[in-house]
This record gives structure tokens, sequence and C-alpha cells, in this order.
């Protein structure tokens, strides 16, 4: 098992309680280039701090996506969340011990299911959507498509439109 188990669980041993120390290092560090990014240049502090909560909240919704696109393993999703970032040419890709815990949980919780395959003379696990996954998804997507609910929706036509009449 030895190092197929550790890029599969980074941070094994550590307590849900308490973050590992590479955890908060790396979390330090995505923030420190997000807040110096030109997208937040614009933003004070508290303002910051609700897109990183946005960011951060959408990930495992994100994550659950790419999986039901195609089965994928650990390594393929941080590349694409890392491709699709508006920081990707200032910041590093998203670390193992951000994405592991969270497809970890997605797994427990019965989203995804994973199974290890042989990958040239690695093993690497890849991760499939279950049928509670796609379910799952589904209610989401239904919950802001339906009208009383579309806040985002209407957020952002509302924002656009004070842009548009402001001046």
């Amino acid at each position: 098992m030895g190092d197929e188990s550790f890029r599969d669980n980074p941070t094994e041993g550590s307590s849900d309680k308490e973050p590992a120390e590479e955890l908060k290092k790396s979390r330090g560090y995505y923030r420190n280039a997000m807040e110096n990014h030109e997208v937040f240049k614009n933003l004070n502090q508290f303002e910051r701090k609700l897109v990183r909560g946005i960011m951060r909240g959408s990930g495992p919704i994100i994550m659950l996506w790419l999986i039901s696109k195609k089965g994928q393993h650990g390594y393929e999703i941080m590349t694409q969340l890392h491709e699709s970032s508006p920081f990707s040419d200032k910041v590093k890709m998203p670390s193992a011990s951000i994405i592991y815990p969270k497809l970890h949980q997605l797994e427990k919780k019965g989203l995804i299911k994973g199974t290890w395959e042989n990958h040239g003379k690695r093993k690497v696990k890849y991760y499939e959507i279950t049928p509670e996954g796609i379910e799952t998804l589904d209610k989401i997507r239904n919950f802001f498509k339906t009208r009383k609910n579309n806040l985002y929706e209407d957020f952002l036509e509302d924002v656009m439109y004070i842009k548009n009449n402001r001046s």
C-alpha cells in the first residue's frame, strides 16, 4: 500500500478538528495569492472574505460535477480546477491536501465511488459518480432552476442592471 495510500489520503492521521500543518500552510498560500491578484484589487477585506467563502463552498459541488462528466482521478480534477481558475497564471495547482479530503468526503457520503486501477507501474484511484451523486446534482440543479429559489441568477441580473444604468 505504501506510496499509493499517501497519494490518495495525504492527511491520513490528522484530526478533523484541527487541520494538518501542511493544510494550514497551503490555505495561507492560496489566500495570499488570491488577494494579490488583480481580480481582488478593488475589493475590501470583507468583500474578499465573502468571495473566498463562495469559492470554498462551491468546491465539492464542482468536483462532483466534473466526476459526473467522466470518471477521473484526483490529479485530473486538480488540473481542471487549476486551469479554470482566474488565478492559474499566479497560483500553483491546488494541493492534494485540499482536494483529497473533499473527494473522501464525497466518497464517504456515497456520492462518488473510488476504485484502484493500474496506470503503468502505479496504482491510481479513479472516481466515478454514483446514482446517489447524480440524484444530488439533480437536486442542486433543480434548486437553482426554480424561479422562487433562483437568487443567484436574480442577483447577477440586478448587478448588471445597476452597473449598466449608473452612467
